[in-house]
């Protein structure tokens, strides 16, 4: 495997993990994550705690113990996600960073595909957008994620069937160039768009979770979403070309 005694070189992978409360998905995911990428990149696992109260910082602190390519940060209280991807991000040593939902629904066997598609596509392509098929949630979450990525594509035409997916790779660079804010994470291909780079996409099967409940609500971001939402189409819309500049 990928743990060694002797000196490593440095990653050409990050994978950028944001949990809160996942205790019980952590070590199923970084072995699944490991399996995926060994022998194929150099890589690190980067997890951020998202003001745990559970024991997932303990599962953290053990496997970090073991494994030197697994690293993780913790914000004290709880930020949200994207806040808590964009601390990852800033945290990687890698030029190419993939983020991937902590409680097991995205498969990390599709990092290798989302990676080689987003290394093909250089250097035009910033983002390799995973995209959803055979979705495992509830009939109503289904339906407001159809209705959220129809009203998101038609404001924005980012070309993107699913946005909430959190499997994604993108370069670290453009990803913390990027404007922030709460919410950055369901937005990213349309931003990326904005900075004049293209979009992959590749076709992930969704899975159950390994365990434990969702900590992220409808009701308590429908408004929030809806906000994001119109900032974002106003960015793009104020995007000011950047001149090309001719010596003579």
């Amino acid at each position: 495997m990928a743990d060694s005694h002797h000196a490593s070189p440095p990653p050409a992978v990050s994978v950028v993990v944001p949990v809160k409360n996942e205790a019980g998905n952590v070590a199923p995911l970084v072995a699944e994550i490991a399996a995926a990428l060994d022998g194929h990149w150099p890589f690190e696992i980067v997890y951020v705690n998202d003001g745990s109260t559970d024991t997932t910082p303990d599962v953290l602190r053990d496997l970090a113990a073991k494994h030197p390519w697994l690293r993780f940060v913790t914000h004290k209280r709880s930020c949200g996600q994207s806040c808590a991807v964009r601390t990852g991000a800033a945290a990687a040593r890698a030029p190419i960073v993939v983020t991937i939902d902590g409680d097991g629904q995205n498969d990390p066997a599709f990092i290798p595909a989302l990676i080689r598609v987003l290394e093909q596509g250089a250097p035009q392509m910033g983002l390799v957008a995973g995209q959803r098929v055979g979705r495992k949630a509830t009939g109503f979450k289904k339906f407001q994620s159809r209705v959220a990525n129809t009203v998101r594509g038609t404001l924005l035409r980012d070309g993107t069937r699913d946005s909430g997916c959190g499997l994604k790779a993108v370069y670290r660079d453009l990803l913390l160039k990027l404007p922030y804010f709460d919410g950055l994470h369901r937005f990213l291909p349309a931003l990326v768009r904005r900075e004049g780079y293209g979009i992959g996409y590749v076709d992930v099967i969704d899975r159950e979770r390994h365990s434990g409940v969702s900590n992220y609500g409808f009701f308590d971001r429908l408004w929030v979403g809806i906000l994001d939402l119109m900032g974002v189409w106003w960015l793009i819309r104020r995007r000011k070309r950047v001149p090309e500049i001719v010596e003579e």
